[in-house]
């Protein structure tokens, strides 16, 4: 396996010097994943994001790796299966990023009954659910009381609540796992670069042979392949093709953010919408991590909607609206009695749908997703959904490797044409080595450093295995173990580490992905702006004039959203 390093500058050197087999165009999951199936069979890869990785719809999904229950309703019984296939693949593959946890799904009725056909229908999906590829997880679904239904979600109405199920899917940091998909691929030799926009694609005999990039230089390649989400068709719209028969139709979803304190759980919930034909999520934020001796580093998150979306595909932004149907709808079977100063954080991302005029609510369309080769060989992936995204590049790769000669095949070192098949399924992810499990106790080496449990156990299930080189930042700078916020459980190391190892390059990069600041409290997150800067324009050689300039970045980020769920534009401190 040939080893390439992490690192933005070489990457793209090499993309200036070197043919490729393939260019990815798109730094999300999917992209990222394509990236790494491609150079795990050894082609000669490169992948460019305009933005950072993750940055459009990959760090704003629900976070759950899940089959979907909901497909069983819509009698997608391959894509539930599917997904739940995968759901264990990311299990196995990346311990560290992906943990198992527990739904709950309350039953509410009157005078201490529940309507018969309501629990019989939940019960027979929940066997459907199992039989279809839940029970791989090592647990059943199972009917609960009401005591310990509040047990697990204590707020819930008790006046209405008769029991409940509990079932296991799988829940995971979304930007973080695309991140790691970047990374592994770097591994396997991939060439990936950040912050790359593609200006236009390079065309031979009216076929697709590359991309030119904003700063003028070109990374030619065998064949390109769109993984641009939400802007895929923009994308297409630069080849000779047109937008190569690839019509988008964005769905928003958004999800917002409240202390564990006022909307405590220790499972995810599963709670429906009155008056609407869809039902929400309550989900614990990633339980495991650091927590502070009051409870002042949990959080709790709900989403998610789903409707029609006709602006910006940049930056979607979550409106009063939105707010108002996530906090009815948790307000109608909780106590929690949520207003909008309660919530610390939003985030909204749009869904890639394949466009399906027949089908009225963007809920209702298909999550699969479809591979489209442009007659100038642009190939183009989208739809889907987090949990496929291996299945996606796989079927991806096969794609373009089904469009290239054999004597194309062999022309490439050491992978003769009977070993093209997909590598991924049993790869594991970058940190996810050995089990990818964290000690029981505080190692030596975090418990010198005066870390507790609680923070190693945060550093492990965002780094694995590389927990350790981590710690090695604090040795030499003791400074470096503090918490960026007492709100927060990043400690300041994260933020080095961000910048020597993870290509993070701004404010942003380091507060909206490479920790989730932003999507956890965001005048915390705005609050340790400046500290961040600093950190990262040390590693980065970054002037004071450049450092204040991506901390006001920063602020105009929280100001638009800000000034979107509210008439006014301040910013409040909690």
């Amino acid at each position: 396996m040939t080893v390439a390093a992490f690192d933005r500058e070489a990457s793209l050197a090499r993309m200036r010097a070197e043919e490729f087999d393939v260019v990815v165009v798109g730094g999300g999951v999917t992209g990222c994943g394509v990236a790494l199936d491609a150079a795990s069979r050894s082609l000669r890869t490169a992948l460019v994001e305009a933005g950072d990785f993750a940055q459009g719809t990959s760090s704003k999904s629900s976070k759950l790796v899940h089959g979907g229950l909901r497909y069983l309703q819509q009698h997608d019984y391959l894509l539930v299966y599917e997904a739940l296939h995968e759901r264990q693949r990311l299990l196995r593959n990346a311990p560290h990023l992906v943990h198992p946890l527990p739904f709950l799904i309350p039953l509410f009725g009157r005078d201490g009954v529940v309507s018969r056909s309501v629990a019989k229908a939940y019960s027979s999906a929940l066997w459907l659910y199992d039989l279809t590829g839940g029970l791989r997880i090592g647990h059943r679904h199972r009917r609960v009381g009401a005591s310990e239904a509040l047990t697990h979600f204590p707020v819930l109405r008790t006046d209405r609540l008769v029991a409940a199920f509990v079932y296991w899917d799988a829940q995971a940091d979304d930007a973080r796992l695309t991140l790691a998909l970047a990374r592994t691929a770097a591994r396997h030799g991939a060439a990936v670069a950040n912050h790359a926009p593609v200006d236009s694609l390079l065309v031979e005999g009216g076929e697709v042979r590359g991309v030119r990039l904003a700063d003028g230089s070109t990374v030619r390649a065998a064949a390109v392949v769109n993984a641009g989400g939400v802007w895929a068709e923009e994308l297409g719209r630069l080849g000779p093709s047109g937008a190569g028969g690839v019509s988008i139709r964005p769905a928003k979803g958004i999800h917002l953010t409240v202390p564990a304190a006022r909307l405590p759980c220790s499972q995810a919930a599963v709670l429906t919408v009155p008056g609407d034909r869809r039902s929400i999520f309550v989900v614990p934020w990633a339980a495991d991590e650091a927590d502070g001796p009051s409870g002042d580093r949990r959080y709790t998150y709900v989403g998610t909607t789903d409707t029609d979306y006709t602006g910006s595909l940049d930056e979607p932004l979550c409106r009063p609206e939105d707010v108002a149907y996530l906090l009815d709808a948790v307000n109608s079977w909780t106590g929690a009695d949520l207003v909008p100063d309660d919530v610390t954080a939003t985030w909204a991302g749009l869904r890639p749908l394949v466009s399906d005029t027949r089908r009225a609510r963007t809920a209702d369309l298909s999550r699969r997703h479809r591979i489209v080769v442009g007659a100038d060989g642009l190939v183009t992936v989208t739809g889907g959904k987090l949990t496929t995204y291996r299945k996606m590049a796989a079927d991806t790769v096969d794609t373009v490797v089904g469009l290239r000669s054999p004597r194309w095949w062999r022309s490439i070192p050491g992978r003769p044409l009977r070993g093209r098949r997909s590598r991924t399924g049993r790869l594991t992810l970058l940190g996810g080595e050995d089990g990818g499990r964290a000690p029981g106790e505080v190692p030596a080496q975090a418990a010198q450093l005066g870390l507790d449990q609680a923070t190693y156990r945060h550093l492990w299930g965002r780094y694995g295995t590389e927990t350790a080189s981590v710690l090695d930042l604090c040795r030499t700078r003791p400074d470096l173990t503090a918490l960026l916020d007492p709100r927060l459980p990043y400690i300041a190391a994260e933020v080095v580490w961000a910048a020597r190892s993870e290509m993070a390059l701004t404010v942003t990069d380091v507060l909206a992905r490479r920790t989730r600041a932003l999507i956890l409290h965001r005048d915390a997150a705005l609050r340790v702006a400046p500290r961040v800067a600093e950190l990262l324009g040390g590693e980065l050689g970054l002037s004071d004039d450049q450092t204040a300039t991506q901390v006001a970045d920063f602020e105009a980020l929280i100001r638009a959203e800000l000034a979107a769920e509210s008439p006014t534009d301040t910013i409040p401190v909690r």
